[in-house]
């Protein structure tokens, strides 16, 4: 049986360059591609550039991502403070972190989420994968508290400051995506390097992605890499069905699923990438992330999505899934394009 087509669509992926390297070029001639991340500093090799140089130069490469087959999205997290690829010395608009952007003035935030979209915007960025509206559970998570990436631990805060944020997307033709279901605040390890389990998140975190879903620009939710025993003791929230099931159930049909980096050990374990994303788009997900950032694996993004397509060729349910996982990438894609 031939490989369905358009599976690529089903990918947003990193490379390193200022501008589109040819081996993303062709998969995404080949395969279509769903979107590009960018980021300021190439991990693997120490670099501190990446894909971002100058506002000029980002500029340019969002235009040239759009040229590629099926106008793929650009992705980017631009949270604020440590997690921000656009930085002011480079000439980027100032954006402080999340838990010191919320004890600001209100007319201060405004303005600082009013320039940072506003920018964001005219560069081409399609999709600001924030906010975090992880509950501040534990100041010490070496993945969240440590890194001041949450609010508050008050899901009323939470909750102001993420619809702050919609607003300012919303205005500036942005959109965004909450993250992480089911919530990281209270993990003590951090999912780039290790297994993360969390304890049974509670109902006000819980109510935060379901809510904020419906409101947010682009209605798109990432999930995490994380263990929550009571819910499934083997795999972690991006890779469940059980879990992305209930998730897909509190959101909606027409909310895009994103996971977390399935570079990262929390997801990946013992397994390989393409495995990985086959248990992904298997367990629910819509857009499977692969920054090449924590490893450079621009051969095993194709390796994956040939997997993928052989997966889905064997299997008439993952089929079935793959093609509901296109539509509303595509969905996505034509609301920008529009």
């Amino acid at each position: 049986m031939s490989m369905p087509s358009g599976l690529g669509e089903l990918f947003v992926l990193g490379f390193r360059g200022l501008q589109v390297p040819e081996w993303l070029r062709a998969f995404a001639e080949e395969h279509g591609l769903g979107g590009a991340i960018l980021f300021d500093r190439d991990v693997p090799s120490g670099s501190e550039q990446r894909n971002v140089a100058t506002p000029e130069q980002l500029k340019a490469l969002c235009a040239e991502i759009h040229g590629l087959p099926g106008r793929p999205l650009v992705c980017v997290d631009q949270e604020g403070g440590r997690v921000r690829r656009l930085k002011p010395e480079r000439g980027f608009a100032p954006l402080p972190s999340a838990r010191a952007f919320a004890r600001l003035p209100l007319v201060e935030r405004r303005a600082l989420a009013r320039d940072a979209f506003a920018e964001m915007g005219g560069l081409g960025i399609d999709l600001d994968l924030a906010p975090v509206v992880d509950l501040d559970l534990n100041p010490e998570n070496p993945g969240i508290g440590a890194l001041e990436r949450a609010y508050s631990a008050d899901p009323t805060r939470v909750a102001e400051n993420a619809r702050l944020m919609a607003d300012a997307a919303r205005a500036a033709g942005v959109d965004l995506c909450l993250k992480h279901y089911p919530g990281l605040g209270a993990a003590v390890t951090d999912s780039h390097n290790d297994r993360t389990e969390i304890p049974e998140p509670t109902r006000a975190q819980l109510a935060l992605f379901e809510t904020l879903a419906a409101e947010i620009p682009g209605r798109a939710v990432l999930l995490a890499h994380a263990v929550v025993d009571a819910w499934d003791a083997e795999r972690p929230a991006s890779l469940s069905a059980r879990v992305v099931g209930d998730l897909r159930a509190r959101v909606g049909d027409d909310v895009l699923l994103l996971c977390d980096d399935l570079q990262m050990r929390g997801a990946r374990g013992s397994r390989g990438l393409a495995e990985t994303c086959v248990a992904a788009l298997a367990a629910g997900v819509d857009l499977l992330l692969v920054g090449n950032n924590l490893a450079h694996e621009e051969a095993g993004c194709l390796e994956a999505v040939r997997a993928l397509g052989d997966a889905v060729a064997r299997d008439p349910a993952l089929a079935v899934r793959a093609a509901a996982a296109q539509a509303r990438v595509r969905a996505a894609r034509a609301a920008r394009s529009g």
